[in-house]
C-alpha cells in the first residue's frame, strides 16, 4: 500500500507547484516593477484578435516531477537493481507528468496592434478578453520592449 501512495502524493504535489504560478493582468504588477518609473505613451487600436499564451519553456515543472517520480520510483522493488529500474521509471514518468502539469495551463490573451502617437506600430499580447479593447480605442501603453502593457 506504501508504494502506491506516494507517488500518487508527489504526482499531486508536481500538479499543486505548476498551479502556485501568479496570473499576470494588464492591471497587476510584479514587486520589482513597482516604485520604477516606466516610459508612457498613448495611442489608438487597429487590431485586436485573441490568442492563447502557453507557460514559457522553462524546465521547472518537468525537472521537478522527473525528481519527484525517480524519488518514489526508487521505492519500488526490494533490491538494489530493481529500485534503480524503478527509479528511471519513476523520473521520466514524473517528468512527463510535470511537463504536461506546466504545458496545460493555456491562458486567455489578446493581441493589440496599437498605432503611437510617434507614428509607429506595435503589436502587444497580454491576458485579458477580446471584448476589453475596440478598434479606434484610445489607449495608454507603458513598459519597454521587454515588459509592456496596454491599457484603455
Amino acid at each position: 500500500m506504501k508504494t502506491l501512495t506516494l507517488p500518487l502524493a508527489l504526482s499531486a504535489a508536481v500538479l499543486g507547484l505548476a498551479a502556485c504560478t501568479p496570473t499576470q493582468t494588464p492591471n497587476s504588477f510584479s514587486s520589482n516593477e513597482a516604485q520604477r518609473a516606466q516610459p508612457v505613451t498613448f495611442g489608438h487600436v487597429l487590431a485586436v484578435r485573441p490568442v492563447e499564451i502557453r507557460p514559457g519553456q522553462t524546465r521547472l515543472g518537468t525537472g521537478t516531477g522527473a525528481v519527484l517520480g525517480g524519488l518514489a520510483g526508487s521505492q519500488l522493488g526490494s533490491g538494489t537493481a530493481a529500485n534503480t529500474a524503478g527509479a528511471v521509471v519513476g523520473a521520466v514518468a514524473g517528468g512527463a507528468v510535470g511537463s504536461a502539469a506546466q504545458g496545460s495551463r493555456v491562458t486567455q490573451g489578446v493581441e493589440l496592434t496599437v498605432r503611437l502617437e510617434s507614428g509607429e506600430t506595435i503589436a502587444v499580447v497580454q491576458q485579458g478578453d477580446i471584448r476589453d479593447f475596440r478598434v479606434d480605442d484610445r489607449v495608454r501603453v507603458v513598459g519597454t520592449a521587454e515588459n509592456t502593457r496596454v491599457a484603455r
